[in-house]
């Protein structure tokens, strides 16, 4: 397990990030965060495969501070445990500072209020503003625990259609820690320093100078498919952070150039989501068609 040896806190303060380090640690001290059903010292190193449980009072306390607002959503799947959602490039996940309005978070508490006493309002995993796909929501506190574990232990089936400048050989394996960048630490970096992160791709289909990947999640480290792929020279196409200057590659026609330079942003969407349902146990998956812009700009390539 990824957390193996690290300290109980350290834990949940990775899987509660609304929360600071010093409210943890009293609540993982009065008993409101379990490890395996029993109070434990904060300090105490966890083994991996434990289970967190949590129960606390004052989980409505962040989510009161985020107001509700009419938000339409593409909703794929929902019953009283989980919602998935299908969400649309542009998309902020949950508020932040210069992000207080609009957001998935905004939306899920006025879809759904009984989600102001869920840790970001359900929101157990994260996409980039712009990447599409799907994404999966706690309605209660047991689903949110068990989908948690499930992302800890790597046992959340996640697979990306991504769309890269270059053509790799064959698809393969990229196993190279991230963690945060050294000098502009709003990006993530390939660095020893940083936490394990897997990454499997696979060629879907191949252009002159473009490609179609399909890539699948072992980690879940932020940015990682976009850092990892840029790591081995195949940025995403519109990717602007991880990609440099938008550099279109000699050879290709007007049609494709002009495409590729205006596509707004980086070519990723979550297709395909699997998990074990919090309450039944029974193993489910989602999966979704490209949304129009990708699928545009395939056409132009195929066409270029």
């Amino acid at each position: 397990m990824e957390m193996a040896g690290s300290r109980f806190d350290r834990v949940v303060a990775d899987l509660l990030e609304d929360y600071s380090r010093a409210r943890l640690q009293t609540w993982i001290k009065q008993g409101l965060i379990v490890l395996d059903g029993q109070t434990v010292p904060p300090r105490q190193r966890v083994k991996g495969g434990e289970i967190m449980g949590a129960e606390l009072p004052e989980l409505a306390s962040s989510a009161s501070e985020v107001a509700a607002e009419p938000i339409s959503f593409d909703i794929v799947f929902e019953d009283d445990q989980v919602i998935v959602i299908n969400k649309p490039p542009g998309m902020v996940m949950h508020t932040a500072p210069g992000n207080y309005a609009g957001t998935m978070q905004n939306g899920l508490l006025n879809y759904a209020p009984q989600l102001s006493s869920i840790p970001r309002a359900g929101i157990v995993h994260r996409l980039d503003k712009d990447t599409s796909g799907l994404v999966m929501i706690a309605k209660t506190l047991t689903a949110h625990n068990s989908l948690v574990q499930q992302l800890q232990d790597r046992r959340v089936h996640r697979v990306y259609d991504a769309i890269l400048t270059g053509v790799p050989v064959a698809g393969g394996t990229i196993n190279e820690p991230i963690g945060r960048h050294q000098v502009d630490r709003k990006r993530m970096a390939v660095t020893e320093r940083g936490k394990s992160a897997v990454t499997h791709y696979r060629i879907a289909e191949k252009f002159p100078r473009h490609c179609h990947v399909r890539v699948k999640l072992e980690t879940g480290r932020t940015h990682q498919i976009r850092v990892h792929l840029s790591h081995i020279q195949y940025p995403l196409v519109g990717d602007t952070v991880y990609g440099g200057r938008r550099k279109i590659p000699a050879g290709v026609s007007d049609l494709v150039k002009t495409t590729v330079v205006k596509f707004p942003r980086q070519a990723l969407n979550a297709s395909e989501l699997g998990i074990v349902h919090p309450v039944s146990g029974e193993e489910v998956r989602w999966n979704m068609d490209l949304p129009e812009d990708m699928n545009a700009l395939l056409e132009t390539l195929r066409a270029g």
